[in-house]
């Protein structure tokens, strides 16, 4: 009887393309896959945000077009991002990421209003806050407009410094979001950033 030969498995290694661009916020960390696609979008010191692996391809191509629309959204010329997103997790996370997209300039939207908007429980307004804290896109997919009930600013992955700052580049008076005020306004929060008070 003829032994049978052991299967390989090829795997083919994807590229990971990536660049920096400065900002108002900090140098940014921006990822794209082999199609161009932004993978991710990181800030310095971001809990959970990507750090340059080896094998990465530093490349400016993939990039111009965010790069174009990120500057007119911090030179206050630019209310929506128009550009292709693949971030990949769980079904429920990407519900979540995908009710942020929704979110319009200038406007915040609580934990529990994104819950009801996914179909949630109450008692789901946790994981929420764990989807957003997750949130692999910052500044494009909009977790800064995300508040507490009561007008909190919670936690946010880049730093509740960054989120006051993205507010306020949106017109907001972040002071007077905390003080529970609701004005046409976002804030960001994010339940993984380790600070302020849990998500409603």
């Amino acid at each position: 009887m003829t032994p049978k030969t052991p299967m390989t498995r090829v795997t083919t290694m994807k590229t990971t393309y990536y660049t920096t661009l400065d900002s108002p916020v900090g140098q940014l960390l921006l990822t794209a896959d082999e199609s161009g696609a932004l993978t991710s979008l990181s800030v310095p010191g971001q809990k959970g945000g990507r750090t340059v692996q080896p094998g990465w391809r530093r490349a400016s191509d993939p990039f111009h077009e965010a790069d174009r629309q990120l500057a007119a959204y911090f030179g206050g010329e630019l209310t929506e991002f128009r550009l292709e997103f693949r971030a990949a997790g769980t079904d429920f996370r990407e519900r979540v990421w995908d009710t942020l997209d929704t979110v319009p300039f200038g406007t915040t939207i609580t934990y529990g209003e994104v819950a009801a908007r996914i179909g949630a429980s109450r008692a789901a307004v946790r994981a929420v806050g764990g989807a957003v804290g997750a949130n692999p896109l910052l500044i494009v997919r909009p977790c800064h407009r995300v508040i507490g009930a009561d007008g909190s600013l919670t936690g946010y992955a880049g730093g509740l410094d960054r989120k006051v700052r993205l507010l306020e580049l949106e017109g907001l008076r972040p002071a007077t979001v905390a003080a529970g005020v609701t004005p046409p306004g976002p804030s960001c929060g994010s339940a993984s950033g380790g600070r302020g008070s849990a998500p409603r």
